[in-house]
């Protein structure tokens, strides 16, 4: 615009406006010209009474204010879910024991014995869309450290385990496969059974019992907090699964499976095979069913990623509505203002103006009323999802998009109520205008 603006100067200086006027670039910066005076002319007519003007914006403002207050709030819970997900380790694949009818009587969940280590090994050596296998044995106990127990759930499980979940250790070490191959009496203490035995006392080293069986503490592991469906993940004790198996629940079977996709996209390719190949290891016929289940986090991720996608419609939707609203103030306004201002647009159409240079003027006010509105429903939104947060302890995210698309949604407020009175304002009659009290 600059150098337009500079060349137009160029060529009146020069003598030669008749080529300035009719030149393309004449109608460039006429039409820039024109821009600019219509912004102006709206910031003077806004500025004339500044009280109406700011309770006018009130309604955008609170608008936009809400939509992004709201979509902030929604947006944190999508992100704390999908974190909450992530914890539960990366591509996973459980396979889980299930349930048999046996003489039209159905065992629950992990009601049958057919899932062993053979199974394990069979899926580690045929099935390559995965990997760290993951064989477990669960059960509940009651630890007991000098006078302080506390009852919690054992998870038998190699040393690939904390690979497969993503988990990491915060202070000692893990246990190796020569532990799980000699069913070594060593465990890993999740953090809440750290501050139940221990407190502040450091754990490495010591030595507790897991029902009757006496076991040394090597490794702590990181905090992981609650999982999607509440449960608290630091509420555990990892030892060798073959420790569990053998010493604490005398059994030659698994309770679970868990393993790795090589990717998101494989996963269920990988089921498929896993699926076939058990079916094969445990003589299933085709009318029999599965005795075994396959879950994985995705299913869980893409649930609660769409119900909270839904709930943060639905909230931007009900936010919506006060801007909507903020619309309707404004074209009531605008109307006032049409009236207030009659005789000054007869005047302006006796002196030349156009019925489409009376309707850019009320139709760039209505515009700039509702950009500023929605400039400081902005600043607003972003301190109350601040304030949300900080008040209630509740993630909040303010996604660019949302900014953009709030600014953007209040403009097209602004230009869709503020046409009627725009328009209502060009069709006036000059001579009746002028004679309006």
């Amino acid at each position: 615009m600059v150098h337009r603006v500079a060349v137009a100067d160029q060529l009146i200086a020069n003598g030669e406006w008749s080529k300035l006027r009719d030149s393309t670039l004449h109608r460039g910066v006429e039409s820039q010209m024109q821009l600019l005076a219509v912004l102006k002319l709206a910031l003077q007519a806004l500025a004339r009474n500044k009280m109406r003007s700011v309770l006018t914006m009130l309604g955008v403002i609170i608008g936009v204010g809400a939509v992004i207050c709201s979509v902030a709030v929604g947006e944190g819970a999508s992100n704390q879910i999908q974190q909450q997900i992530a914890s539960l380790g990366n591509n996973m694949v459980w396979i889980e024991a299930g349930g048999r009818s046996v003489n039209g009587v159905r065992t629950g969940t992990k009601g049958t014995k057919t899932l062993v280590l053979g199974d394990a090994k069979a899926i580690e050596q045929q099935i390559t869309l995965v990997t760290n296998i993951s064989p477990h044995v669960d059960t509940n106990v009651q630890l007991v450290y000098e006078n302080q127990n506390w009852y919690t759930a054992v998870r038998g499980v190699p040393p690939q385990y904390l690979q497969v979940r993503g988990w990491t250790i915060a202070r000692g070490s893990g246990f190796f496969q020569d532990d799980v191959d000699h069913a070594t009496n060593v465990c890993l203490l999740g953090q809440t059974i750290v501050d139940n035995l221990f407190g502040t006392t450091d754990p490495i080293g010591k030595t507790i019992r897991v029902k009757s069986l006496p076991c040394r503490v090597i490794g702590v592991l990181a905090a992981k907090g609650q999982s999607p469906s509440g449960q608290d993940q630091d509420d555990t004790l990892m030892m060798p699964f073959t420790t569990v198996q053998k010493k604490i629940k005398g059994i030659n079977w698994l309770d679970d499976i868990m393993c790795s996709a090589v990717s998101p996209a494989a996963i269920p390719q990988a089921e498929k095979q896993i699926a076939a190949l058990l079916r094969e290891r445990h003589h299933l016929r085709s009318d029999e069913e599965d005795d075994f289940n396959l879950r994985h986090p995705a299913e869980i991720a893409k649930a609660g990623a769409e119900s909270q996608r839904i709930m943060t419609l639905l909230l931007a939707s009900i936010a919506s509505v006060s801007l909507v609203v903020g619309g309707i103030g404004i074209m009531n306004i605008m109307l006032v203002s049409v009236t207030e201002r009659t005789r000054e647009i007869g005047l302006r159409m006796a002196v030349g103006a156009k019925g489409g240079d009376v309707r850019r003027q009320f139709l760039g006010e209505a515009t700039v009323l509702s950009l500023l509105g929605g400039a400081m429903g902005v600043l607003f939104g972003v301190f109350a999802s601040r304030m949300v947060s900080s008040a209630l302890a509740w993630p909040t995210a303010v996604p660019f998009q949302a900014l953009v698309v709030a600014v953007a949604f209040s403009a097209l407020v602004g230009v869709f109520f503020g046409y009627y009175p725009a328009h209502k304002a060009a069709n006036l009659d000059p001579i009746d205008a002028l004679r309006f009290e």
